[in-house]
């Protein structure tokens, strides 16, 4: 690459990296205020906390990035325009398609980070957010049990432990458990440990007294116990994880097991998935494609570049959006993938048309003076005197 190559190439790159650092932060700041309850009613650490949330990020950034790379794109132009470097560079004998270059190498470089992420990162990121998920509700009478607090295991059962001491001893236990209708269960005991065996998971209570209310009865049953074991293998089993759709590897969605219950049950959503990771890294090329289309053409400092911007991001919101609906749709027609497809491509051959051909896209004569009138008519009512 020459010099002006590297400038541009640096300065697109720059503001790629910018763009996307801050608007995946934004987006993940949202996304982690959702699992704050993962500290307050699990007992978990900051670390674990923003160890659980970071995992997504992979996943934002392969939405993001196409999006924070016409931005990139669009402020290079403009930095460029505004400092009449792109008329200097055009006078200099550089064609639009030459001028496109430097930001051609940038979006291939996008694109391979895109295509990394879809096919590896973002699926693991999610595996092993699954994956965690599922630990940290396995080891409840660990993390869930915290000294002080009411701790409700299920829908009826309730634990309190007054203290956790040294070697898993716990103080002040208090349970009241009314899972049965026909009977609810009140144990306090002065201590207890868990114990795990073959058998399952056990919080072995010890000197404590046992009050059972049966459904019609009076009086309830009062029984004092030295030792009594309350079985808590519901709560703290190894859960298996199964892995959904998009928590599979790209090769993975390619060649599905024939005997996969998800995949029988929905290959659509499989067909649909694997497409997306497919088109995920054309999406930068097809997004830098439109935007230089758009603002790449060399302009007067008098000629408004407005209309250009606002219609490169409807340009680009209109294809996003266009591809999400072919998406949910290729659930179940395969032809709306093909459809998607030909509407990337299409729009790249388009811009390149565009770009080769230098064409500069401006809006109609009529519509700027229709503007110009209405403008014109709106600061006569405001008592101001439109400008020349």
């Amino acid at each position: 690459m020459g010099s002006i190559d590297k400038y541009i190439f640096r300065t697109t790159l720059a503001s790629f990296v910018v763009v996307l650092v801050s608007l995946t932060g934004v987006i993940w700041i949202t996304q982690a205020l959702r699992g704050i309850d993962l500290m307050t009613s699990q007992g978990q650490t900051i670390l674990t906390f923003l160890g659980i949330t970071s995992l997504v990020i992979p996943a934002l950034v392969l939405i993001i990035s196409p999006i924070a790379l016409m931005i990139a794109v669009s402020h290079t132009l403009n930095k460029l325009a505004t400092d009449s470097e792109i008329i200097v560079m055009n006078a200099a004998g550089f064609s639009p398609i030459r001028l496109f270059r430097p930001f051609l190498f940038a979006t291939f470089v996008v694109a391979f980070l895109v295509a990394f992420i879809a096919a590896y990162l973002a699926p693991e990121g999610l595996r092993r957010i699954k994956q965690w998920d599922a630990e940290i509700t396995a080891d409840v009478l660990t993390n869930v049990l915290q000294p002080g607090r009411f701790a409700q295991l299920d829908q009826n059962l309730t634990i309190r432990i007054r203290e956790r001491q040294p070697g898993g001893l716990l103080k002040g236990i208090f349970i009241d458990d009314r899972r049965d209708p026909k009977e609810r269960v009140s144990i306090v005991a002065d201590h207890g440990t868990v114990v795990k065996n073959e058998g399952g998971s056990f919080l072995i209570l010890e000197d404590g007294n046992l009050e059972r209310f049966e459904a019609g009865k009076r009086d309830p049953a009062l029984v004092a116990f030295g030792r009594y074991g309350f079985d808590m293998s519901k709560f703290n089993q190894n859960h298996d994880v199964t892995l959904g759709i998009r928590e599979r590897y790209l090769w993975e969605l390619m060649t599905p097991e024939e005997t996969d219950p998800i995949y029988k049950q929905l290959p659509g959503q499989f067909r649909a998935e694997l497409h997306d990771r497919f088109m995920s890294p054309v999406y930068p090329f097809v997004f830098a494609a439109l935007t230089f289309a758009f603002l790449g053409a060399p302009r007067t400092t008098r000629q408004s570049r407005n209309f250009s911007i606002g219609g490169s991001i409807l340009a680009v919101f209109g294809l996003r959006m266009a591809g999400f609906a072919c998406s949910v749709m290729t659930v179940k027609s395969p032809l709306a993938a093909g459809v998607q497809y030909l509407m990337l491509f299409g729009a790249i051959g388009i811009s390149l048309w565009i770009i080769i051909g230098g064409v500069v896209i401006e809006p109609p004569a009529g519509l700027i003076e229709a503007i110009n009138r209405s403008n014109e008519r709106i600061l006569r009512l405001l008592g101001r005197p439109a400008t020349a």
